[in-house]
C-alpha cells in the first residue's frame, strides 16, 4: 500500500485506592485503628478532613498506612566549616539581629544575623513576618537550625531553615509525607505521633519461617520503622507491609473461590448436535487452544459444582466461538444461556454472531438492552420466563428485577474487567445453579491474573484462527498528517476501508487533540460522503446506522472514538489510523489494531503521535510496532504503567494497591498466592491460631466479602 514508514511512554500510575472500610463488628482489638481520625489527640474536624484527604480514608489505620515518600537525612555540626557540599545539617547559632528587607525581585523577606562557632551566619526567611520571627528567634538566644548550609562571603547562609529551641526537635532523619493543600508536614507529623500511640500489638498472621528467612519485623514494628525512621526508609519493613496487603487479597480471593466451587451446581451435558450445526455454519475447524478451552469448559459444566472460569484471549483468537459452543452445551442440556456485554454495540455484534451460528441449529436468540422497549421487550421477557428464548444477549439490562429466566444454566460475561468479584456473580444469581464464564479480549499478565481474577480458573487462547493476517504497524509524527491523508486516498482507490480513531468527541479548550467530529468534517472536505462518524454520544440508532453503513461499504472511512475498540467486525477494513496514539494504553491500542487484519487482504495500522514526545514515550509505542503478541504487549504495559492502567480504561478501572507495587513486588504476589492456598488447604475455616490472626488481617484490609464467606460457611 505504500503506507508511510516512521518511528515513534511511561505514564505515572494512578494513586492506589484505600481499602474498603472493615465492618463495625470487627475484632475489638482493631477498634483503635478503625476509629475516626478526629478522635486522635490534637486533631479537630478541620485537620481530620485534611488528613483523610491526604491518607485516602477517615480512619486512624488509613493515616498509619500513609507512608512517607522519602526521608530527609541530616548531619549534626559544631562548626559550619565542616558542612558537606550536599545534604542538610543541624547546628546551633546565636541570634545577633533581625531585620525585614525586600529583595530585588520585590519579594519581602526577614534576615537574621547570627554566629555559629564564631563564624558569621545569615538566615533568610522568604515572606517571613518580622514580629512572628522575633518571638521564635529572640536576639541573644541560641537556636538550632536544620537545612542546607551554603558559603556566603566570609561566612555562611541558610534559606528558610527549620528552627527550634531544643536540638531534639530537629531529628536527624525526618520523614516527608505526600500532602494536600493546607496540610503541613509538622501538622501531619503530630497527628502521626498520636496515631502511633493507638497502634496495638496484634497476633502474627505471617508464617514464622517466612519472617525469619526475609528478616521482616512484625506488623506494628514495620509501621513504626517506616513512620519514625532512624535513617533511610527500611526496605524490609515496606516489603513486610506490602506482603500483608497481598496476602490479604489472596486469602480473600481464595475464600471466595472455595465458596463458589462449593456451591451445588448441576451437570450440563449434551449430545453435541447443536454444536455440530454451529461449527458447520462457522465453516472452520477449532484452533488447538480453542479445542483445549472447550474441553476445560466442558469438564466444568459436567461437574456437580458451579463453574467460575475466565476465558482470556488475544484479539481475534476466537473467544466468541468458544462461548457460543459453551452456551449451546447448556441449551443441549435443556437450560438457557445469557451473554452480557458492556455496551449495546458489542451486544448487537454478539447477537449477529450468535444468530449466524445458532439459527441454523434452531435455537432462538434474542437481544435485551435498554433500547429494547414496548412490545418487543415484553415478548423477550415472556420468552425468557417460559423458556422459548434459549439464549439472550444483553447489557446491564439483564440484571434488572423484571428479567426472569425459566432455567438459566450458563451466564457469560464479556469484557467486564471493570467489575469486582461480587458484580461478576450478579448475572449468575439469575439462575439457582448457574455456571459462569467471563471473557476478556485483553491479554492479562499473569501477575494481574493472580490479583484481580484469582477466584477463577483460567483458559487461555494463545493462537489465532487460520486466515488472520499480520497487521503492519508504523509510527508517524502528526506533522505527517497530509502524507497520511494522501496514503489513505491511494488505499481508497484500491477499494480499502479505513478506521480513523480520535481520542475525544468534541474539541476541548484544554486540549489540542483533534476531535472525532472535527476530523470527520475535515475528511469530508476531501472524501465527501465516503466518510462516516460513530461515537458514544450519538443516539443508538444513529451509531448503529453509521456502523452498518461502514460494514456495507456505503461509507469507506469511519471516524470514531474508542466505541469501535471491541465488538466491531468488518473483515473488509484493512487500515487503522489512530491519532495521538501516545494518549492510549498499549493494551487499548492493541485492541483497536485488532479491528483490522480480519480478512484476506494485507492490513496496516498507522499510529500518529505528538512529536513533542520524549525518547522513552516513542520507545513505548515501538513495542506495539514490533510485536502483535498481545500477552507480550500486556506485560510490557503492566511494567511500564503499573496495574492501574495496564488493561486500558483509565484506561482500566482496575483497583490498585495501597502498600504494594505490583511490578516491584511481583515475586511477593506469587509467594502470597502460594501461601494463601496452603493456609486455606490446611485451615479452610481459618480456625487455627494463625488462621484467627489472618482474620484480623482480612478485617484490616477491608475484605468484607471474604469475611462474610467465613461467617456464611
Amino acid at each position: 500500500m505504500g503506507i508511510l514508514s516512521a518511528r515513534g511512554g511511561r505514564r505515572g500510575a494512578a494513586p492506589p485506592a484505600a481499602p474498603a472500610a472493615p465492618s463495625a463488628e470487627a475484632d475489638p482489638r482493631l477498634a483503635p485503628l478503625l476509629a475516626p481520625l478526629a478522635t486522635l489527640r490534637g486533631v479537630g474536624p478541620g485537620l481530620a478532613r485534611l488528613l483523610a484527604e491526604a491518607a485516602g480514608g477517615e480512619r486512624v489505620l488509613d493515616l498509619l498506612f500513609h507512608l512517607p515518600e522519602r526521608v530527609v537525612l541530616r548531619r549534626r555540626l559544631a562548626d559550619p566549616a565542616e558542612a558537606p557540599a550536599e545534604g542538610e545539617v543541624v547546628l546551633a547559632a546565636t541570634i545577633r539581629s533581625l531585620r525585614a528587607a525586600v529583595a530585588r525581585t520585590g519579594r519581602p523577606y526577614v534576615e537574621a544575623r547570627a554566629s555559629a562557632a564564631g563564624r558569621p551566619l545569615t538566615i533568610r526567611y522568604i515572606n517571613g513576618r518580622l514580629a512572628w520571627l522575633k518571638e521564635k528567634l529572640p536576639v541573644g538566644e541560641v537556636r538550632f537550625f536544620a537545612g542546607r548550609l551554603l558559603p556566603e562571603g566570609a561566612g555562611y547562609a541558610m534559606l528558610n531553615p527549620l528552627a527550634a529551641a531544643q536540638e531534639a526537635a530537629l531529628p536527624l532523619a525526618e520523614p516527608v509525607w505526600p500532602l494536600v493543600r493546607d496540610l503541613s508536614q509538622p501538622r501531619l507529623a503530630a497527628a502521626m505521633r498520636a496515631a502511633l500511640e493507638r497502634l496495638p500489638e496484634l497476633p502474627e498472621w505471617q508464617d514464622p519461617a517466612l519472617l525469619r528467612r526475609e528478616g521482616w519485623p512484625g506488623f506494628a514494628a514495620a509501621i513504626r520503622a517506616l513512620q519514625v525512621p532512624a535513617g533511610p526508609l527500611p526496605e524490609g519493613a515496606r516489603r513486610r507491609l506490602a506482603y500483608d496487603e497481598l496476602l490479604a487479597g489472596q486469602l480473600a480471593l481464595g475464600l471466595v473461590r472455595r465458596r463458589v466451587r462449593a456451591r451445588p451446581g448441576r451437570a450440563l451435558t449434551g449430545d453435541g448436535t447443536l454444536r455440530a450445526r454451529a461449527l458447520a455454519a462457522f465453516g472452520r475447524a477449532l484452533t488447538p487452544s480453542q479445542a483445549r478451552a472447550v474441553a476445560e469448559i466442558d469438564a466444568d459444566l459436567a461437574a456437580p459444582t458451579r463453574m467460575l472460569r475466565l476465558l482470556q484471549g488475544d484479539v481475534g483468537s476466537g473467544k466468541t466461538l468458544v462461548a457460543v459452543l459453551a452456551m449451546l452445551r447448556a441449551v443441549e442440556a435443556g437450560a438457557q444461556a445469557a451473554l452480557m456485554a458492556p455496551t449495546e454495540i458489542l451486544a448487537r455484534q454478539h447477537l449477529r454472531t450468535l444468530a449466524r451460528l445458532c439459527l441454523p441449529a434452531g435455537v432462538r436468540v434474542e437481544l435485551l438492552t435498554g433500547s429494547v422497549k414496548g412490545a418487543q421487550r415484553r415478548r423477550v421477557l415472556a420468552g425468557l420466563a417460559e423458556g422459548s428464548v434459549r439464549i439472550v444477549v444483553g447489557t446491564h439490562a439483564l440484571f434488572q428485577e423484571s428479567v426472569e429466566f425459566r432455567d438459566l444454566g450458563l451466564a457469560v460475561v464479556d469484557e467486564q474487567h471493570r467489575f469486582g468479584v461480587a458484580q461478576r456473580l450478579m448475572l449468575a444469581g439469575k439462575g439457582s445453579q448457574a455456571d459462569m464464564l467471563v471473557m476478556t479480549a485483553t491479554p492479562i499478565p499473569r501477575t494481574l491474573l493472580l490479583t484481580q481474577w484469582g477466584e477463577m480458573a483460567v483458559s487461555r487462547l494463545t493462537d489465532k484462527p487460520a486466515g488472520r493476517r499480520p497487521v503492519r504497524t508504523t509510527l508517524h509524527g502528526l506533522r505527517q498528517l497530509p502524507e497520511v491523508t494522501e496514503a489513505i486516498a491511494r488505499a481508497l482507490d484500491r477499494g480499502a476501508r479505513v478506521y480513523w480513531v480520535c481520542p475525544h468527541v468534541a474539541e476541548s479548550e484544554a486540549s489540542d487533540i483533534a476531535a472525532a467530529e472535527t476530523r470527520a468534517a475535515e475528511l469530508r472536505e476531501r472524501f465527501g460522503a465516503l466518510v462516516g462518524l460513530a461515537h458514544g454520544r450519538l443516539e443508538t440508532d444513529a451509531r448503529e446506522a453509521a456502523l452498518g453503513d461502514f460494514a456495507a461499504g456505503r461509507t469507506r472511512i469511519l471516524v470514531a472514538t474508542t466505541v469501535i475498540e471491541v465488538g466491531v467486525d468488518v473483515p473488509e477494513a484493512t487500515v487503522m489510523v489512530i491519532e495521538h496514539a501516545e494518549r492510549f494504553g498499549l493494551a487499548q491500542l492493541h485492541q483497536l489494531r485488532g479491528r483490522v487484519g480480519r480478512g484476506a487482504e494485507a492490513s496496516h495500522c498507522l499510529l500518529l503521535y505528538d512529536e513533542g514526545l520524549g525518547h522513552a514515550a516513542r520507545e513505548r509505542l515501538l513495542i506495539l510496532r514490533d510485536t502483535e503478541d498481545g500477552f507480550a504487549i500486556a506485560d510490557a504495559d503492566f511494567r511500564l504503567r503499573g496495574a492501574g492502567e495496564a488493561l486500558g480504561t483509565r484506561q482500566s478501572g482496575l483497583p490498585g494497591f495501597r502498600l504494594a507495587d505490583p511490578v516491584e513486588h511481583e515475586g511477593l504476589i506469587r509467594l502470597a498466592h502460594q501461601d494463601a492456598e496452603l493456609l486455606l488447604e490446611k485451615d479452610p475455616r481459618l480456625a487455627s491460631e494463625r488462621g484467627r490472626a489472618a482474620r484480623l488481617l482480612l478485617a484490616l484490609f477491608g475484605k468484607e466479602a471474604a469475611m462474610e464467606t467465613l461467617h456464611a460457611g
